[in-house]
């Protein structure tokens, strides 16, 4: 593929202007991962609203994109060796980013791997734990009502990751101590989906983890997250 309209994608989500990113997302603690680090980054893009109440990741032209029918994913057309080049998986997004730009991550090689090891934290732990703790707990309650197990296993698990967050943020600022990377962007718009998106402050007792608090405010209030959250508009 040699120019953008060479995605079937955007056919269905035509870009105003195809020499910039194109971003397919939805404000989920996954999709916002991207135009968090996007804003933060300075990249110009255009977000395309991906809208799962439409059923939008299950058409022809998203899946030619992800046919893992997720989002977040991208085209950027600008990509190795000037062509462009379309990804999916946010993880794999946000390491793009940073190495295209040279921010968002460590110079120094021993940096870099700890920050992805974060990434990969929150890619196969923080993401997909948290996740079934929500379902179980706010969208299948009554399906589990009368079976504790799948409540236990999850509330138990959430608690032990936000336990070995607890311990990484006690005398850091962020993650990845003073610097604020990519492992910050992928991780804390889940654990502040918690209570923002699952309601389950209480349920959890995130109370009681007063470094993760603190440190998910901190990223949270920052002016290219505030923006990000909210990237792209619902409908």
């Amino acid at each position: 593929m040699s120019r953008l309209s060479d995605f079937p994608i955007t056919s269905r989500w035509p870009a105003k202007n195809p020499d910039i990113l194109q971003l397919y997302s939805l404000p989920t603690p996954n999709g916002v991962k991207v135009s968090i680090a996007l804003e933060e980054i300075g990249l110009p893009y255009e977000a395309h609203l991906i809208s799962f109440s439409n059923d939008d990741q299950m058409t022809p032209e998203f899946l030619s994109l992800n046919p893992n029918n997720k989002i977040p994913a991208i085209i950027d057309p600008d990509g190795p060796e000037g062509k462009p080049i379309g990804l999916f998986e946010s993880g794999a997004i946000l390491l793009y980013l940073a190495e295209k730009t040279g921010k968002l991550i460590p110079n120094d090689p021993v940096g870099l791997y700890k920050t992805i090891q974060w990434v990969m934290f929150q890619v196969g732990g923080i993401g997909p734990m948290f996740g079934q703790f929500g379902h179980f707990y706010k969208y299948a309650a009554d399906k589990v009502a009368n079976n504790p197990y799948p409540m236990e296993r999850y509330t138990n698990e959430a608690r032990r990751l936000l336990g070995v967050l607890e311990g990484q943020l006690m005398d850091s600022a962020f993650i990845m101590g003073d610097e604020y990377t990519i492992a910050d962007i992928a991780i804390f718009p889940w654990v502040r989906g918690l209570s923002e998106g699952y309601n389950a402050a209480e349920h959890l007792g995130l109370s009681d983890f007063h470094a993760v608090n603190a440190w998910v405010e901190r990223c949270a209030s920052r002016p290219a997250s505030i923006k990000g959250l909210e990237i792209p508009p619902r409908d």
